[in-house]
Parts: structure tokens; sequence; C-alpha cells
């Protein structure tokens, strides 16, 4: 259903914290033009969980206009309370997105037949196509292969993103959803492996910096190209790790602001890049052609 390099959209706002619509529309003209095969908006890269609902929705709207249809939105409408996935999940739709992309609850700790509950729920109650987000780094709760599957059997359940960096998870999905149901890497030094392996596509932060060249390499790697995929991913494999050296999205939005385009906002607990990483992400950012 989407394929490629999929931009995990940052959300651009001003010094004093507040959203920067006419920034926001320059990103998404800017990945238009770059070539990037779709946009995640409002996911764990755009802050999610600082927005208020209605910042969170005016975001997704924003991007779905912005885009205006020449490429795929795909909003970030999960929560850790089913109740507030459903409402975000039916804005997201009303406001013409393409997709959901839902993180398993965190924090709260369910067990698989809850994720299993949750995610069925939420799928009965909104007929849009969703995308599973297994990130348990970030919400202490693995969404299991297992589960995985048990979900792929719902007609609007599309596909995952899978963030743990295990390739051999690829491989198990596969077996047990059939080839139908997609499966995204949300793990930028782990991408070209995983779509090598038969994935489908990146859900990508290094994509915000470097968007053509991440397509280029997602093309070579879905083409099954491994040596051009290698030869391009070489150059982003910096990135890849130093967009990570604090918190995303912390990193990419201090090297997005370098490139001239979003201000200098971030809104708390999350703060600017801390000097001592500059350094490290600008020698990235020369690596892959950025600047």
């Amino acid at each position: 259903m989407f394929q490629g390099s999929i931009v995990a959209l940052v959300t651009p706002m001003r010094e004093d914290g507040s959203l920067d619509e006419e920034s926001l529309r320059r990103l998404v003209d800017w990945h238009v033009e770059q070539g990037t095969d779709g946009i995640v908006a409002v996911g764990t890269t755009g802050e999610c969980p600082t927005l208020d609902e209605n910042e969170h929705c005016q975001v997704i709207a924003r991007v779905v206009e912005f885009a205006a249809g020449r490429l795929p939105v795909i909003a970030g409408t999960g929560s850790n309370s089913t109740k507030e996935a459903i409402s975000l999940t039916r804005r997201a739709k009303e406001v013409g997105a393409d997709a959901s992309l839902l993180v398993s609850p965190y924090y709260n700790k369910p067990t698989q037949e809850g994720l299993y509950l949750h995610h069925k729920l939420i799928a009965e109650e909104v007929d849009i196509p969703q995308i599973l987000y297994n990130v348990p780094g970030r919400t202490v709760c693995d969404l299991l292969p297992e589960t995985a599957a048990r979900l792929s059997k719902i007609d609007n359940i599309v596909g995952i993103k899978e963030a743990t960096g295990d390739l051999a998870r690829v491989t198990r999905i596969k077996q047990l959803c059939g080839e139908d149901f997609a499966i995204y890497s949300g793990d930028d030094a782990t991408a070209r492996e995983l779509l090598l392996l038969g994935g489908d596509g990146v859900i990508s932060v290094t994509a915000n910096v470097v968007p053509a060249l991440m397509r280029r390499m997602c093309a070579a790697a879905l083409a099954g190209d491994r040596a051009e995929a290698e030869r391009l991913d070489a150059n982003m494999a910096a990135l890849h790790r130093d967009l990570f050296l604090e918190a995303n999205p912390i990193p990419v939005k201090w090297a997005m602001g370098e490139l001239g385009r979003i201000s200098k906002g971030i809104r708390l607990p999350l703060t600017w890049l801390s000097h001592q990483h500059h350094e490290a992400v600008r020698q990235a950012m020369r690596k892959a052609g950025a600047i």
C-alpha cells in the first residue's frame, strides 16, 4: 500500500514553542520535490507527546492540506488510552489522512491480549488503513509477532512498523502474517537490510535531513540491488547513529535548524541539542551531503 522512504516528519515550532505552519508547508513541498514516498505526521519525531489533541489534529490536517494528494499522509494517532486513540484516528480520517500509525500503548504495560483488543477495537471503530507501531524501547511493551499475526487478519490493519532493529523478526512476521501484510523499518540503521529481506519501506528520521538520498537507497534495496543500496547507505551511516545522540527528535530538529528549514523551537521536557554534540551531527550531515 505504501512503499519506500516515508519521512517521520518533524513538527516545526517557533522559539516560543508555538506551531509554525508556514515552515510546515515548506517542509511538505520540499519532500514532494525531493521524491519522498510518504509522510508520517505527528509520530514520535513530530513530538506527539507534547501536542494537545487539537494541535495534534491541526498538524495532521495541515500536512494533508499541504500535501494535496501529491504523496500519501499517514497520521500518528496512537495513545495508551484506547478511547483517545479512537478519537484521534477518527479525526485523522475526517481530515483526509490516507492511513494511521498506532503506537503500542505505552506506560500502562498491557498484556498481549490487551494489545490485541486495543488495536482490534480501533480498527472496528474507524474504517481507515491502520499500521501497527512496535517500539518497545519507548513503550516498555513489545507487540509480539504472534499478536501481529492475529491482528493481520483484520482487514484494515495493513502492516507494522518494527522499530526493534531485530531483523529476525522480519522473516517471522512475514511467515505469520503473509506477503500482503506490510513491514516497515522504524530503525534507520537496519532499514537497508530489512528492505533487502523483503520489507516494504522505512519510516525514517534520517529522511528529514537527506530525503533524496534516503529515497534512492530505498529504491535500490526494494529493487534487490544490494551493492547500490549499501553504497548509498554508507553515506548516511553516521546520520543514522548521530541523530540519536540525544532522544529523538532533539538531534534531527537541530540538524533541520542548521539547514535553515525550521526555527529553534522544541517543547519541554525536550531541549535543544547539547553543544557538545553539535560537531558530531554537523560532520554526519557533511558525510551525507546535506551541507
